[in-house]
């Protein structure tokens, strides 16, 4: 079986993170991380890795600048066989359609030899929290999706999810080849062993130029993007709180109408 996750390195979220000036999110000069709803789709695709009959062979896949191989190491050293990584100047500030583009012809190309029988993805990045990677790539792949999978079982081809709604929780079948999506409930992500972080050292990577997938650059990048920023304002520094004193009985009066004038009530 041939599985690829999707990772994604997000700036961090305890970092000062800042916008570059035509719109685009800083993502070279902050620290940056997998991102977390990604982890559980490592977490996951090494699970099914793990329960299978045969041979399985787990790639993660990222797309970004040079510092985004840290996401793909990371998942190295939670115990995938190998990683891509899809890296090119003309990418930066695309969307999710020409991000989802990318990714389809990278899947494309990682299955040339042995096709890929699973697309694993996290429900949504920290960054952005679209949640329509994993349906874009399913349309571009031409494939089947089961999404937003806090429990997943698997035997031979076939896959079952549940999801969780609001008032019902589904349970949704398809056979493989497909796309995955999973949730934050799927189950908790494991952390890099000592012998991991080792191994992960020795383990392949590849990194892919847009050329190399077959993409031309006029279709990608914020030129083409179909939102952008157009400005951006500094968040106001925190200004001292207000003390509401009770000292003649007056102060649930006080305090009902400080909430009433920000509207908290």
């Amino acid at each position: 079986m041939n599985i690829i996750v999707c990772v994604k390195h997000v700036p961090d979220a305890t970092a000062d993170r800042q916008f570059e000036g035509d719109g685009t999110v800083d993502r070279v000069g902050v620290d940056g991380l997998l991102s977390e709803l990604d982890e559980y789709a490592v977490e996951q695709a090494l699970q099914l890795k793990e329960k299978a009959d045969g041979d399985v062979e787990v790639t993660a896949l990222c797309v970004g600048p040079e510092k985004a191989a840290d996401a793909v190491r990371k998942a190295l050293q939670m115990g995938v066989d190998k990683g891509i990584h899809v890296s090119d100047e003309a990418i930066a500030g695309s969307d999710y359609a020409a991000t989802s583009l990318v990714l389809a012809k990278a899947v494309e190309k990682a299955g040339t030899e042995t096709p890929v029988d699973l697309v694993v993805c996290g429900m949504a990045s920290t960054d952005g929290v679209g949640s329509v990677i994993p349906a874009m790539l399913a349309e571009r792949l031409s494939l089947p999706q089961v999404t937003m999978a806090s429990v997943i079982e698997s035997q031979g081809d076939q896959v079952r999810i549940k999801r969780d709604g609001d008032t019902a929780t589904e349970v949704i079948g398809a056979t493989m080849p497909l796309v995955l999506s999973v949730t934050d409930q799927s189950g908790e992500a494991r952390y890099p062993s000592f012998k991991g972080i080792m191994a992960a050292k020795k383990k392949p990577v590849e990194t892919w130029s847009l050329s190399d997938i077959g993409v031309d650059a006029g279709e990608v990048g914020l030129s083409v993007a179909w939102t952008h920023v157009e400005d951006t304002t500094e968040r106001p520094p925190r200004s001292q709180g207000e003390v509401v004193k009770d000292e003649d009985g007056s102060g649930a009066g006080a305090l009902t109408d400080f909430l009433a004038s920000k509207k908290f009530i």
